[in-house]
């Protein structure tokens, strides 16, 4: 029974007794506990999707609701016919406050769900996913295994190679659930490439150009700066850090042509798949800004693949039917580069999804041909938003970029990469009840 059924229940069955004011004493000091005991209700509310979602990471602002996190934590529960579910949830504090939970398994277009949220004193919830640093890696790791390392000490390249191809700030090695290494950085063939990364091909500031993706040029580059945050929970973990896009040709000393908050997070569902949001933030502090101009490369999201994966063994497929033969220079919501592994499945890869709110959405890719290198035919995949029209970046505006990856072994069919799809593109609707 909930507090307010067991008060009932106290009255019927306590004697009567004393003056009406010793009872009134007695009756408020019972609620009092009560309500520490039983918790007190924040909230009700329904969620309701209008699009079949899929292990849907969702949360609820807690704006305009009266909880004080000092008298006790935040609980979550999701009332069914049978009585209520305890729904494991994160706060995520900041200008506007928000609740995180997880949607497991497939919710129906439709579906109508009421949860109640509660203070109650309880333990709080240990993380399931773990940050852990060494000297030159920030790693995420679920059951102890690696999701993806994030490098932030300088890397240089093999010996005898220019050492303008040193950079730091980016993801690699990103690995599968069955720990297969799917990423790869400095190949011989482009030692720029840097795993999972983001940087621009053809910029303008102040009339001259500056590329901060071909190193050896020596215009430009990409640095990791510092750590803003780290945050492990029983939703999800992660961190933010600061890069800053480097411009060697200003006059007197290098200028930060641009300042990037790169925001990764690591989702904890519980269906064998890695989820991974990959949000980066621009701001340039020139006083001019800076023009990204259109070119097939450059921003986004970039993906050089491990060297195991060629033309022969490795695919891509796009929201709107597109292949690796005749998807490059096409724009997509999502699309699913995966490849022969040594995982049991003997397939892995990932489902890039592209949010609607980034720029030039559904947006332009680059996917490196089947002759790629030679005719080996080696895997390349961006989202690039700058493909076809030049992106002004205003001094001291912000700029974001939202994506998600979805990490698995075995095949993934596009039924599957909608649904996930769904899940990052639209947030179920929130009605408060009471």
């Amino acid at each position: 029974m909930d507090r307010f059924d067991f008060f009932k229940y106290k009255r019927k069955n306590t004697p009567r007794f004393g003056p009406p004011i010793l009872k009134g004493f007695f009756y408020s000091v019972f609620f009092l506990c009560a309500n520490v005991l039983f918790g007190q209700e924040v909230a009700q509310f329904s969620i309701k999707n209008d699009k079949e979602i899929f292990y849907a990471p969702v949360s609820i602002t807690l704006d305009g609701l009266n909880y004080n996190t000092d008298k006790a934590n935040l609980v979550l529960y999701e009332i069914l016919p049978q009585g209520k579910k305890f729904i494991s949830s994160q706060l995520e504090a900041g200008h506007s406050a928000r609740l995180w939970f997880i949607l497991e398994g497939t919710t129906r277009p439709n579906t109508k769900r009421i949860f109640v949220l509660k203070q109650e004193e309880s333990d709080p919830l240990q993380p399931t996913i773990t940050a852990r640093k060494n000297h030159q890696d920030l790693s995420l790791v679920k059951d102890d295994r690696s999701v993806f390392n994030y490098r932030f000490a300088m890397t240089y390249p093999p010996e005898g190679v220019n050492p303008l191809f040193r950079r730091s700030g980016f993801i690699h090695p990103i690995w599968s659930p069955g720990g297969e290494m799917l990423s790869r950085i400095q190949p011989p063939d482009h030692y720029h490439h840097y795993g999972i990364w983001g940087p621009w091909t053809r910029t303008t500031i102040d009339g001259r150009k500056v590329d901060f993706w071909n190193l050896a040029s020596g215009q430009g580059t990409v640095r990791f700066a510092e750590f803003l945050s780290k945050t492990e929970g029983s939703i999800f973990s992660g961190f933010k850090a600061l890069q800053q896009h480097i411009d060697f040709g200003a006059k007197g000393e290098d200028q930060v042509a641009m300042n990037e908050i790169l925001d990764l997070r690591v989702w904890n569902n519980n269906n064998g798949v890695w989820i991974i949001d990959y949000t980066t933030t621009l701001n340039s502090p020139i006083p001019n800004g800076i023009m990204l101009n259109a070119y097939r490369y450059g921003g986004g999201l970039g993906f050089r693949a491990t060297e195991k994966w060629h033309k022969d063994n490795c695919t891509v497929l796009t929201s709107e039917g597109k292949t690796r033969i005749d998807a490059d220079g096409t724009s997509a919501r999502w699309s699913i580069v995966e490849g022969e592994s040594d995982t049991p499945e003997g397939r892995s890869g990932i489902l890039f999804l592209s949010h609607p709110s980034n720029r030039m959405h559904p947006e332009p890719m680059r996917v490196w041909p089947m002759d790629a290198n030679g005719g080996r035919g080696d895997m390349f995949f961006q989202f690039c938003p700058i493909r076809h029209h030049d992106w002004k970046l205003e001094p001291r505006q912000d700029y974001t970029l939202r994506y998600r990856m979805i990490v698995f072994d075995g095949e993934m069919d596009p039924q599957t990469a909608e649904k996930y799809w769904n899940s990052f593109a639209t947030m179920p609707r929130v009605e408060i009840l009471k």
